[in-house]
């Protein structure tokens, strides 16, 4: 019995470790990726305090349809950037709903709220070129 249940821990473990064979488009044709330089990033306290508002933003939002909130992966290649203190990347259903979004009263009060957490901030837009559903092989 140890003998089986060793083989399908390792057997389960090499699953786990097997390439996705498809991937999922992103829901949404319009990405909105912020990254944020906090002005105190070892602050515990403002790190909490921007994570609580950018949790209601997305929590409370008529527009926004997917999200990602993240840290540096403090990936180690030339090209990646790893002194931002967060990530935020939402999408939207289209252009005209990202820019209902930018005048909402949630992102309106999330900016005041937060706005003096940061020093910097950089905003990449982009409009999706892949159908919406499409699976990549």
């Amino acid at each position: 019995m140890k003998k089986y249940t060793f083989f399908l821990l390792v057997l389960s473990g090499l699953m786990a470790c097997e390439p996705v064979k498809t991937k999922d488009i992103i829901s949404g044709q319009f990405a909105h990726t912020v990254l944020i330089w906090l002005n105190n990033p070892d602050s515990e306290s403002d790190k909490a305090k921007l994570e609580a508002g950018l949790k209601l933003l997305i929590e409370n939002s008529d527009y926004v349809r997917s999200a990602h909130l993240g840290v540096p992966a403090l990936t180690d290649r030339e090209v990646v950037d790893n002194s931002y203190t967060y990530c935020l990347i939402v999408t939207f259903g289209s252009k005209e709903a990202q820019d209902k979004y930018q005048v909402e009263p949630v992102h309106k009060k999330f900016l005041t709220d937060c706005k003096h957490l940061w020093s910097k901030v950089l905003i990449y837009d982009s409009i999706n070129v892949l159908e919406e559903g499409e699976r990549l092989k």
